[in-house]
């Protein structure tokens, strides 16, 4: 797995401290994104929480999947959790070591107090301390929670920077986008009630052990979820149940469990499952199994694949500003392009971590991850594979057909209907589930050059 080191530099550790009138939660920021551009320490709110204890679940819960391997079990791993502030919210969101758990917290309006957030991107430090103290809260007496240093005009920093270096894999990256792209095709297949919710998740098993066994299927049966042990019609997929474990942390205050996931077709699918909590909501997306993290679905190829949609995503990129809900309709009309031409822009600013979704709202939302924009790109195997066999001129078209020679192999892709198949392994395997092989993207770069030679449209 290729990895690099993200140094995450913070002005002094984030801390759970006694203050006049209660406690105050200060969450040190490291560099990021706002309106203004970059800063090494920016501030997002401050501000009191309406259910501090539940708060402080939610966010350990966050940590607990940033820490967590839910296969083959190594060595702890742990990325400092996402936040972005959307004006009305603020989002906390990471990503499971192994990438097949995908972890948002919304602290809404209602969560804040009633008060506003500022707009932007970071990470921010939680510490094994943090954890510790955060663990104890057993009230909700009053919180004052700081997103950011004290002083918004802090430049410079004196004495010594808090600095933690950590292994990002790219993998980790990719897993971004492809959550979010899956997420944006799920519907709301069941709600819970809040005694349902508890009585469902705590029956689930809570080991690791036997996260490798095949998905659990449940069918809502009045009330409730029932297991099935195959996808009857309205079942939904829960790929690996012990992966839901990070929700028992706020099972006390759950209001509704609601489950999101595609029309089951016998095959494991990816899952969302969010506990609705006083101002606030905690969501967990599984990948299809427990031993395939979301990096290798192949849902944004396309979209990186096209030109059309890399200039499409650079206008719309210039149009976005940190909205809570991204309305493609309306940025369609702002930029001059069709609804699909913005969806598809969307998806290629997934792969950069710039948008995501949120299945509650059924909507995009505006978010910078300080990270590299172009790297997932660049490291996408099945991408960097067909660019390759596009310059050495393995593929030849014959109408409908095309030939691509490949690894002293010559495979068959045929277009039906806009859909392509191909004759390798990686087709028979997932029939198009988890996007195209590298030979029918190749096949769709060709084309797509062809038709632009031909003076057609991009």
């Amino acid at each position: 797995m290729t990895r690099s080191v993200q140094a995450l530099a913070y002005s002094r550790p984030s801390a759970l401290e006694s203050a006049r009138g209660g406690r105050l939660l200060g969450l040190e920021t490291s560099g990021g994104l706002t309106p203004t551009g970059t800063e090494a320490h920016p501030r997002f709110f401050s501000g009191f929480l309406s259910s501090p204890r539940v708060a402080a679940q939610g966010l350990l819960a966050v940590a607990d999947v940033a820490g967590a391997r839910y296969f083959q079990q190594v060595s702890r791993a742990s990325l400092d959790p996402v936040v972005t502030g959307n004006g009305d919210r603020l989002r906390f969101e990471s990503f499971s070591g192994c990438c097949g758990v995908y972890a948002r917290l919304d602290v809404g309006r209602d969560g804040l107090d009633g008060a506003e957030t500022g707009h932007g991107t970071t990470n921010v430090d939680v510490n094994d301390p943090l954890r510790a103290a955060l663990s104890r809260m057993t009230d909700d007496d009053p919180l004052h929670l700081r997103v950011g240093p004290d002083e918004l005009a802090v430049t410079t920093l004196d004495g010594s920077v808090v600095e933690k270096k950590v292994p990002l894999p790219d993998r980790w990256l990719r897993g971004f986008a492809e959550a979010q792209v899956v997420s944006a095709g799920f519907d709301l297949r069941a709600e819970l009630s809040a005694a349902e919710a508890v009585r469902f998740l705590r029956a689930l098993p809570s080991g690791t052990g036997g996260a490798s066994r095949g998905a659990m299927w449940v069918v809502p049966a009045g009330r409730t979820l029932r297991p099935t042990t195959r996808p009857v019609p309205g079942a939904v997929c829960l790929p690996g149940p012990q992966r839901l474990v990070a929700l028992r942390r706020v099972l006390r205050e759950a209001t509704a469990l609601r489950v999101y996931g595609p029309v089951a077709d016998g095959a494991a699918t990816a899952s969302a499952w969010e506990v609705v909590l006083p101002g606030m909501r905690l969501t967990l997306t599984l990948s299809p199994e427990a031993a395939r993290g979301f990096s290798g679905e192949g849902g944004v190829l396309e979209a990186l694949a096209t030109e059309k949609a890399a200039e499409d995503a650079e206008l719309v990129s210039v149009l976005l500003a940190w909205e809570p809900r991204i309305d493609p309709a309306e940025l369609a009309g702002r930029a001059g392009l069709t609804v699909e031409r913005v969806r598809a822009a969307l998806v290629r600013l997934g792969t950069a971590g710039r948008v995501g979704y949120d299945l509650a709202d059924a909507a995009y939302f505006h978010r910078e991850l300080p990270y590299d924009a172009d790297r997932a790109e660049r490291h996408n195997p099945r991408l960097v594979a067909a660019r390759a066999l596009v310059s050495s001129g393995a593929v030849v078209l014959d109408g409908e057909l095309a030939s691509v020679a490949s690894e002293e192999r010559r495979y068959q892709v045929r277009e039906a209907a806009g859909v392509l198949s191909c004759t390798c392994r990686w087709w028979a395997d997932y029939r198009g589930k988890r996007g195209p092989c590298k030979h029918a993207l190749a096949v769709r770069m060709v084309r797509r050059e062809a038709v632009v030679s031909a003076g057609g449209t991009r």
